[in-house]
């Protein structure tokens, strides 16, 4: 693994935090969001501590907790934004406790005489300063205690290679070195280098395959010093497959079009993005499958165990297909249907394959003799798709997404074109299965359904498409 030059990190530190990319600023927001309740909730907690102290004899009692409601309009935009500028979110992994402590107390201290200022001028009324001083110590335990847990979690994360997400390096060899000593600790531990491809004598073709090998969703181009002909045909091969090529360009000024730009931690980039960036609408679209996965596993549990115990009933075997499938940018995954075939519905697939009744490398049978009675009913009205729910429940598919295809059939596309829809996690339902699903015969329009989902994606699209289903399915629309 690499590893950050530690004359680098210090230069980095003295950057301002400003300078972030989407991943990072999306990751900084939603911190900011976290600590801001953790402060209101500390400020509730001194409150009713101080609350219930009054009860004693000798102890004077305060004002019900509506008294300090002004405080949480004071709290909750500007505690975050002071521990900002105190650079308590800037580099976790490398920080020490005392600096922490630092951090967080100077926030605090600058937050109080904020609330101090706005007593006096507007004259407010703070009945008990002992209600502050418990906010403080409440505050202060707790955003360590979080940022302790933000950092095992990260470490976790990077222990984990499964967890990391997987990059290629492309370049001259001594620049993927230079760039490479460049990454900070918070960057390793987001990203698992796992090739090094030096486009100044290696073809595209060995980046392609590289892409392949390792399922990589993103490449990082150094090429100060490569003739652009070929940093052009690497980035258009990128842009073929689906996977964002991002181009060092230290060169570049900030105040280039976003949709072109980003930064990899201080690093700036152009990035040639032909998928849905990062965003809050795609964290929101997560959020819907996770809800959504969890609320259907739940009310649907009564007709998926009656849905088994008939599959057993009815027809030797296992009641749960589990078939490996090529998940995003072509990582496998093992995904889960209620089983509608016979056992030995595999090694029967190479006696039909002269009558499949779809071209490309999908095999579609209208009368296919390996599913059972049972299976008919089960794939017309899309119960067997159900056991997906727990896919999208631990990430590997989402509720709304192109369909998961085996991976063999993935590995006999014809037209390196077909591999971007590969570019997005997979879904349950898609443009393809409201549209009649195998009444489509022609694996190129469904190709154009799939590449038609990610070039317009939106969080309204997926709910559209969520609600067309729903009469699909009743329906059995193009089911078989």
């Amino acid at each position: 693994m690499v590893t950050a030059h530690p004359e680098q990190s210090k230069a980095n530190a003295r950057r301002p935090s400003a300078i972030l990319g989407r991943r990072q600023e999306l990751n900084l927001q939603l911190n900011q969001l976290i600590d801001a309740v953790i402060l209101v909730l500390a400020l509730s907690a001194a409150h009713t501590i101080r609350l219930y102290l009054g009860n004693i004899d000798g102890v004077a009692m305060i004002e019900p907790f509506k008294a300090y409601l002004w405080l949480i309009v004071l709290i909750m935009p500007f505690g975050p934004l002071l521990l900002d500028l105190q650079g308590f979110y800037n580099f976790p992994l490398q920080k020490t406790f005392l600096k922490s402590v630092t951090q967080i107390a100077q926030a605090l201290l600058w937050l109080g005489v904020l609330i101090g200022g706005c007593s006096i001028f507007f004259r407010l009324n703070i009945n008990s300063r002992s209600v502050l001083i418990l906010f403080a110590v409440f505050s202060l335990i707790a955003l360590l205690l979080k940022e302790r847990v933000v950092v095992l979690y990260v470490k976790s994360r990077a222990r984990n290679r499964d967890y990391r997400e997987k990059v290629i390096l492309a370049g001259s060899t001594e620049e993927i070195r230079q760039l490479a000593n460049r990454f900070t600790m918070e960057q390793l531990a987001e990203i698992d280098v796992v090739d090094h491809i030096d486009i100044s004598h290696q073809s595209t073709s060995d980046l392609v395959k590289a892409l392949h090998q390792h399922s990589v969703g993103r490449v990082i181009f150094v090429t100060g010093q490569i003739e652009l002909r070929r940093v052009e045909e690497a980035v258009a091969a990128c842009e073929i497959e689906g996977v964002e090529a991002w181009l060092v360009a230290d060169f570049i000024r900030t105040s280039i079009a976003r949709p072109a730009f980003d930064m990899f931690g201080f690093q700036p980039m152009l990035v040639f993005r032909s998928t849905p960036e990062t965003s809050w609408a795609l964290l929101t679209k997560r959020t819907i499958d996770l809800i959504g996965s969890m609320c259907g596993i739940v009310l649907l549990a009564p007709l998926m165990i009656a849905t088994a115990i008939a599959i057993r009933a009815t027809s030797p075997g296992r009641a749960i297909f589990a078939q490996m499938r090529c998940g995003k940018h072509g990582r496998p995954f093992r995904m889960y249907k209620f089983r509608s075939m016979y056992s030995d519905a595999d090694q029967r697939r190479h006696e039909l394959e002269a009558y499949n009744q779809m071209s490309g490398p999908v095999f579609k049978l209208e009368d296919d003799p390996r599913i059972t009675p049972l299976g008919h009913w089960l794939r017309k009205y899309s119960v067997d798709e159900l056991p997906q729910l727990f896919n999208v429940f631990v990430g590997q598919m989402s509720l709304v997404g192109p369909r998961p295809l085996p991976v063999y059939e993935v590995e006999n596309f014809s037209n390196p074109a077909q591999r971007r829809r590969l570019s997005v996690k997979p879904g349950i339902t898609c443009l393809w299965q409201i549209s009649g699903r195998n009444e489509v015969k022609d694996f190129e329009t469904w190709v154009k359904l799939d590449l038609k989902y990610i070039d317009n994606w939106s969080i309204w699209l997926d709910l559209k498409i969520l609600l067309w289903t729903i009469p699909a399915v009743l329906l059995g629309a193009g089911a078989r």
